[in-house]
């Protein structure tokens, strides 16, 4: 059996509302036991500072105009992420060996194989005493890939240690992504299409809210089928040569003049159609009973959204159903793929991101 080490995954995603911090053990293989799981809120200031940084960011000459204000925002937000890290070390006694480190992204064009995340690994180190792996996707998009995902290599773990056969697990974040991992074992990924960014985003600018609290607004709205019909284009959305999309990459102009309560539900049902564009597919090529779908991220909570899932197929389990903080998947992925990096297993396939091969990923720095 290989040596088990300890690691603290970080991660903050589209939404910038906070950090998801988990601990876990893991071998990097198939060994994997899930410790402590924590999250903290940014403060107004910071998320106000990473929304407006983030909503201005709309091309890489963009990336060079607010350097200045890239890197006083990326400082601000490590500080954070250590202050995270060491309230978190407090309430356990096992030593842990390293700090996956994702960072907060603040654009990503796969077209031009860049991808920018706020976080400065050597500050991080310095802050918390700890080896850290960040720099995640940088060795992918040197390899042809697109950078993303990357967290279907532990969904294929977790697909072991739930002892189950043919599964997608469809991670709803601001991004939708799905990862399947197929009868004979092969493992196949992409980004979808738009999560929960046009959702929030609508939310955000008709309202004072952050977010739908589990789709209630939506749920008392009405779709605008015609709207709705106009500008679904799923042809966009399944490029079999594209993996990984950008919040920055839809916008929510075809929803304009609709009323707060409509413009949500319509938005939902534009998320919701790339499920039931998935089940009707798969549907015409096999039974859909053999296959799993396992909801995770954010998107999960939203019941007025999972309801319509379930209509189209009613055998939709959430991750939580089978003992899994469905809100820290991709923080214990991080630190999943922080011992990878370091042991040098893959991350990123050609069928998960594009890569030419299998490759690792990670710079891991010790500043202390």
């Amino acid at each position: 059996m290989g040596k088990i080490y300890t690691a603290l995954g970080l991660m903050s995603g589209t939404s910038m509302d906070g950090v998801d911090a988990s601990i876990i053990q893991t071998d990097g293989k198939a060994k994997y036991k899930a410790i402590l799981d924590k999250y903290f809120e940014y403060p107004k200031n910071i998320y106000k500072n990473l929304t407006l940084l983030r909503d201005k960011i709309k091309s890489t000459k963009d990336l060079k105009k607010y350097q200045k204000q890239i890197k006083s925002v990326e400082k601000e937000i490590t500080i954070f992420h250590a202050k995270a890290v060491n309230e978190t070390l407090k309430k356990i006694r096992i030593k842990v060996d390293f700090v996956g480190f994702h960072g907060q992204t603040i654009f990503h064009n796969a077209a031009e194989k860049i991808t920018k995340q706020l976080g400065d690994g050597m500050l991080l180190s310095k802050l918390t005493k700890k080896n850290v792996v960040y720099e995640f996707r940088q060795k992918d998009l040197k390899n042809g890939g697109e950078g993303a995902p990357l967290a279907p290599i532990f969904h294929q773990m977790l697909k072991k240690k739930f002892n189950i056969k043919q599964v997608s697990f469809f991670n709803i974040g601001g991004i939708l992504n799905k990862t399947t991992i197929w009868d004979d074992g092969l493992l196949t990924a992409k980004d979808v299409g738009p999560g929960m960014c046009l959702i929030d985003k609508w939310i955000r600018t008709k309202s004072k809210k952050k977010y739908d609290k589990n789709g209630n607004i939506a749920k008392s709205g009405k779709v605008n089928k015609k709207i709705l019909d106009k500008f679904w284009n799923i042809s966009q959305l399944t490029d079999p040569e594209k993996k990984s999309y950008d919040v920055g990459d839809f916008d929510i102009s075809f929803a304009k003049g609709m009323s707060l309560k409509d413009g949500a539900a319509t938005l939902t049902f534009y998320t919701a159609n790339l499920f039931i564009y998935h089940f009707k597919t798969n549907s015409m090529f096999k039974d859909l009973k053999k296959e799993k779908t396992i909801l995770c991220g954010g998107g999960r909570k939203n019941k007025f959204l999972v309801n319509i899932i379930k209509s189209w197929n009613k055998d939709v389990k959430l991750i939580d159903d089978y003992g899994i903080d469905g809100d820290f998947v991709e923080s214990q992925a991080f630190a999943y793929l922080a011992i990878r990096s370091f042991l040098k297993l893959p991350i990123s396939f050609p069928e998960t991101t594009g890569c030419i091969k299998p490759c690792t990923g990670g710079v891991m720095v010790k500043n202390f």
